[in-house]
């Protein structure tokens, strides 16, 4: 399928994308399907179906195809012999050769909302160890081991924000999260906010804290 607006996405200027950190588990993701269009990456289709699902591992993208969620929702990566059938999958192309977190988060640009909220994009690991959500399961590491570099993701966050200045991006964090120089205030169309001012501006979200 070729890389196209989907007509939903038209409800609204605002846009949420969705990493897996475990900050995300602050807020119920279900939360923001009225409120905006909604992008996630991998194993996020376990519990909740975003309008975008945007997954580059070739085990995670096969395991979405045996699971059927393809069928019916919205589901796109890169081209790779690997992946296990081409029916009902969305193919970027060019794509960037990218993690699935900034793919998600560019992608999302691409739609040109006005406003892209990102939650889940911890980066650094939790307490020295692997941070996110789906640790300990399926083609996940284990909660116990070491955090993955994240390096790679923040420079290509960092050139989405850069690309799309005219785009009011506002990264959603817990008190006292990792704020890194890369995402600094050298970028007037970035900020951070923590769980309590994103509250603020939509206090029917579902909390979990």
């Amino acid at each position: 399928m070729e890389h196209q607006l989907k007509q939903r996405s038209q409800r609204s200027d605002v846009a949420f994308v969705l990493g897996n950190g475990k900050s995300r588990l602050n807020v119920d993701p279900r939360s923001f399907q009225e409120r905006g269009v909604v992008y996630g990456c991998n194993a996020l289709y376990r519990e909740f179906a975003p309008d975008y699902l945007v997954a580059v591992d070739v085990k995670m993208v096969n395991e979405i195809i045996a699971s059927g969620y393809h069928r019916t929702h919205q589901v796109w990566t890169n081209s790779n012999k690997g992946v296990s059938s081409k029916a009902n999958i969305n193919f970027f192309s060019p794509h960037k050769g990218w993690s699935s977190g900034p793919t998600a988060l560019w992608f999302a640009s691409t739609h040109t909302y006005q406003t892209i909220y990102i939650l889940g994009f911890d980066y650094q690991g939790a307490g020295g160890k692997f941070n996110n959500v789906y640790a300990d399961t399926f083609n996940y590491k284990k909660s116990t081991d070491s955090p993955t570099f994240h390096g790679n993701w923040l420079s290509q966050t960092e050139k989405v924000i850069k690309e799309f200045r005219q785009i009011k991006f506002v990264r959603v964090i817990e008190d006292g999260a990792f704020v890194p120089d890369q995402l600094g205030y050298q970028h007037p169309n970035l900020k951070h906010i923590n769980y309590h001012e994103f509250k603020l501006n939509y206090p029917e979200v579902i909390y979990n804290n």
